[in-house]
């Protein structure tokens, strides 16, 4: 998620809230990934589509995850991957690490450095490639996780675009409680760097963050959503002072705890960092309501940040027809905190 992105009433009553259900579709911007949907009857597009639309989730936690004893598919090679991240992603106590936590922010990074009229960047793996993104300002931080996701690169072969979201979707679910987000490999590599200045900045308004966000089809709900991954964060490089400090009281669990820990009076909540842009935004006229209706309630913000980042894990990919499901090679779904 965005890490110069990187909440305070008290826990509201959830009765006075007018939830959408976890699939309802919102509006988002015209053209955008829809375009080259349209009309589509392959399974795998349909299915894309079908998320998008709020027709079918984009989450796969009761999914079986076995690994077939002869492997014959495009879809062979990520259990090796698969295995290779959970081993780097998961701590001891069974709760994620720091590299999970780089890898979450790093995929959204990679695919966000696009919108409506950009001509290239997106998912294509361009801040894992040589063209000088990682010294970009918003990428501070992400050195390590790049440098631990190229030896995977470069070990089992597979293209940077599909790492960077498919390491993404495996921190997730890595994170206890985090939902199993549907994985498509087959994207292209990029070619060149992504283009600048389409990153969110941490001390932008409220006002531009929407309209950044509604170029790349993002509506103010699945924003709502996506700022949920902050519920695993960390930031060092906002306050210097404060490095290291999470954005909620349980940064190695993937929960709701950060909507209503950012609504918050900071004096109230001296352990954790509030990023001014998660602040302006929790209480902003078109957030707010979807900010507040994710507050206790993980398994409908699971749904919502599911169809969210899965267009954001699609931004600028045009190959639909080429794109294979691989979700099965992810780990399996945990509730438990302490299971290892």
């Amino acid at each position: 998620m965005p890490g110069k992105f990187a909440l305070a009433f008290p826990i509201l009553s959830l009765g006075l809230l007018v939830l959408a259900t976890p699939l309802e579709q919102h509006e988002v911007a015209p053209g955008l990934i829809e375009d080259p949907l349209k009309g589509t009857s392959n399974p795998i597009p349909q299915l894309i589509k079908d998320i998008l639309a709020g027709v079918k989730s984009a989450v796969a936690n009761n999914a079986e995850s076995k690994k077939p004893l002869i492997c014959e598919d495009a879809c062979c090679v990520w259990w090796n991957v698969s295995e290779k991240l959970t081993a780097e992603f998961r701590e001891t106590t069974g709760e994620c690490n720091d590299n999970a936590r780089a890898a979450i922010r790093f995929g959204f990074h990679d695919a966000g450095s696009w919108d409506e009229k950009s001509t290239h960047g997106g998912a294509d793996g361009s801040l894992m490639m040589d063209f000088g993104e990682i010294d970009r300002p918003e990428n501070n931080g992400l050195q390590s996780i790049r440098t631990l996701l190229r030896s995977v690169q470069s070990t089992y072969n597979v293209s940077y675009a599909d790492l960077a979201q498919y390491a993404h979707n495996h921190a997730t679910v890595t994170c206890p409680r985090g939902p199993r987000l549907m994985v498509f490999v087959g994207r292209k590599d990029a070619k060149k760097a992504a283009p600048k200045g389409l990153l969110p900045d941490v001390h932008d308004s409220a006002d531009n963050l929407i309209a950044l966000f509604q170029r790349k089809g993002i509506s103010t709900h699945d924003l709502a959503a996506l700022l949920g991954a902050h519920s695993s964060a960390k930031q060092r490089f906002v306050d210097e002072t404060k490095a290291n400090f999470s954005l909620d009281t349980t940064p190695g669990v993937w929960d709701t705890k950060f909507y209503n820990d950012t609504l918050q009076d900071p004096k109230d909540r001296p352990t954790i960092f509030q990023l001014p842009s998660d602040k302006v935004l929790s209480v902003h006229s078109e957030v707010k309501d979807s900010w507040r209706s994710f507050i206790g309630q993980g398994k409908f913000w699971g749904e919502a940040y599911g169809k969210a980042y899965l267009r954001v894990s699609l931004l600028g990919v045009k190959n639909f027809n080429h794109l294979v499901d691989c979700t099965e090679t992810l780990p399996l779904f945990r509730a438990n905190a302490t299971v290892p």
